[in-house]
């Protein structure tokens, strides 16, 4: 139960801010269609943030021995994790909102 972290992932874990202006604007859509969305997002950022980082060898996360993985750096069998994670996020963000109808 070893693991390793880096100093890079406090911006990378810092990126989920993006979900509350987002979430602003998907207020209307369906639950699963607003999952769907944070998990392609979050897909997106781990796929961009790990590619820099293993090019310059310095990707504390290597997925290469799972198998639905894209290059070792996502792994889509997490999707659902993403969506749920997203969703909670929304609601998070929604109660110390003002801006929102639920906040």
């Amino acid at each position: 139960m070893m693991g390793q972290t880096s100093l890079w992932m406090f911006p990378i874990y810092g990126m989920a801010a993006v979900i509350a202006p987002v979430s602003r604007r998907l207020t209307s859509c369906p639950v699963l269609l607003r999952g769907a969305i944070y998990s392609v997002g979050i897909f997106t950022g781990e796929y961009v943030s790990g590619s820099f980082l293993k090019k310059h060898r310095m990707c504390p996360w290597d997925y290469s021995k799972a198998k639905a993985n894209i290059n070792g750096i996502i792994r889509l069998d997490y999707a659902p994790l993403w969506m749920f994670a997203g969703l909670a996020f929304e609601k998070i963000l929604s109660i110390a909102d003002p801006f929102t109808e639920s906040g």
